[in-house]
């Protein structure tokens, strides 16, 4: 059985994040299901390779594993949700420390930095790296700072729209919105820097790991509730903190 580290992240919303670090079992069969499919997929691409020869043959090979050995997993951090298909399978996912979803410059940084963190052989650098550091963070990790984590279940989700509430992935609600369902609303205990903190979440929930955006938006929502009488909690956090938000904006404050 392993055990893993948990580690609890501040948001600028005031919110205390906890992330549960992956150990370096599932770490291992998670590189370990990554490696094996990299290695087919190299062997496919030096067939050709091997069949051009000489030096254009070369250099072929050479571009084939550079592309395979890098390029690969930083696409997979960068636009897959930071899942790999060994990520995937082991129910694991990369996040930036903060919990954010990892941008295309740092997942290249880690990943180059894998280079080194596969010295002298079998990720021999990488896994004493991940011994030692308080949130098992391999030299790529360090240098892109970031996480490997456990993910929600089912990973990302698609947004889910709720009827009469903004899109789960627009930058803050409607003024407006909804306002003939908000006359009856109590919004009296909502205080400014209330309001503040629900905007700032939901103009950076976009960038957030579905993981850490769930909880946020439930530790925000279950605040902000006794304050308020009348939004539909039954739509979801995220629903009940966009209504909140337009009714303010409806009523000018």
């Amino acid at each position: 059985m392993e055990i893993e580290d948990r580690v609890t992240v501040a948001t600028p919303e005031g919110v205390d994040l906890e992330l549960v670090v992956a150990g370096l079992g599932s770490r291992f069969m998670s590189s370990l299901v990554d490696t094996a499919l990299q290695a087919v997929v190299i062997i496919a691409l030096l067939i050709p390779a091997r069949v051009a020869g000489g030096a254009a043959g070369s250099a072929l090979a050479a571009v084939a594993v550079m592309v395979v050995a890098v390029g690969l997993p930083t696409a997979f951090d960068a636009f897959a949700a930071g899942r790999t298909p060994g990520r995937r399978l082991t129910g694991l996912t990369l996040v930036m420390a903060d919990g954010a979803t990892v941008p295309l410059v740092s997942a290249a940084v880690r990943n180059i930095v894998r280079i080194i963190d596969f010295l002298p052989a079998a990720y021999s650098v990488g896994v004493l790296s991940v011994l030692a550091t308080p949130r098992n963070q391999r030299l790529g990790d360090l240098a892109a700072n970031t996480l490997v984590v456990r993910a929600a279940p089912g990973g990302r989700s698609a947004p889910v729209v709720v009827p009469g509430a903004v899109r789960p992935d627009a930058p803050a609600a409607r003024p407006g919105a909804g306002a003939p369902a908000m006359a009856g609303w109590d919004l009296t205990g909502v205080r400014p820097a209330d309001e503040a903190v629900v905007r700032s979440f939901l103009a950076r929930r976009a960038g957030l790991d579905p993981t850490s955006r769930a909880r946020v938006a439930g530790d925000l929502a279950r605040r902000l509730e006794p304050a308020v009488v009348g939004p539909d909690r039954a739509a979801g956090d995220e629903a009940f903190l966009e209504q909140v938000l337009a009714a303010r904006e409806a009523r000018g404050r």
